[in-house]
């Protein structure tokens, strides 16, 4: 069988990303994505950076209502929060590029 898993998504980003470090050490850095849903709707998607070149450059690159490009995959993460199991769908950044407005004259 053959699977593929490719993301990319064109939107504004929601909020300024957060960097948190998990309990394992690992360094995550995640933020929201707005891309326009059919019709008039903003989707917000979260998205996630584990890849640490990246992560440094979505910090300080990448900012509240900067429009911009990600590649990435879907994936599914478990985590504990207090006594019960959650699970979050979130959008595994590969790439992340600042889109530019073409200048008018």
């Amino acid at each position: 069988m053959v699977t593929v898993n490719v993301v990319v998504l064109a939107g504004t980003v929601a909020a300024d990303p957060v960097e948190k470090t998990m309990p394992s050490g690992d360094k995550l850095t995640e933020f929201r994505l707005s891309v326009p849903e059919a019709g008039k709707r903003l989707l917000p998607l979260p998205i996630a950076v584990w890849d640490r070149s990246l992560a440094r450059n979505a910090l300080k690159g990448v900012g509240k209502g900067d429009e911009v490009l990600v590649h990435g995959l879907l994936a599914r993460r478990f985590y504990r929060s207090g006594d019960s199991g959650r699970a979050v769908m979130e959008v595994v950044a590969t790439g992340i590029k600042k889109l530019e407005h073409a200048q008018t004259e």
